[in-house]
């Protein structure tokens, strides 16, 4: 099979699928400023914007592992989630909280999903 990628650079792809999976690269937030809640809806938002590019939705994600910087965040981030998540279609999940790579983010998510046909 083939790699396809989305947006490669010179140290990672946004996307690379495999047959009909797809994995998300680490989505984060944009304003590494703001509170927890807004980092979370900035990364959903660009897991969001990642699969449309690739013709998918959320209703898509076979998985998500969400990564928080402080694990006491998880209610703030889980009131987010459960807002945006797709009821019907909701995706195996993991959390844990690590030291994220830079200082001032909250979350961090890389998602798997199958590929529309």
């Amino acid at each position: 099979m083939t790699v396809t990628r989305l947006a490669p650079g010179p140290r990672m792809s946004a996307a690379a699928q495999i047959g009909d999976i797809i994995f998300l690269a680490g989505q984060v937030p944009d304003d590494l400023t703001a509170d927890v809640a807004i980092q979370t809806r900035q990364v959903l938002a660009n897991i969001d914007r990642v699969l449309d590019e690739l013709g998918c939705t959320k209703a898509d994600l076979a998985s998500v592992q969400v990564w928080l910087n402080d694990i006491g965040d998880i209610g703030t981030m889980n009131a987010v989630w459960d807002a945006w998540v797709d009821r019907d279609n909701p995706p195996a999940r993991a959390t844990g909280g690590v030291r994220l790579a830079r200082a001032g983010m909250a979350v961090e998510m890389i998602a798997i999903a199958q590929a529309r046909k």
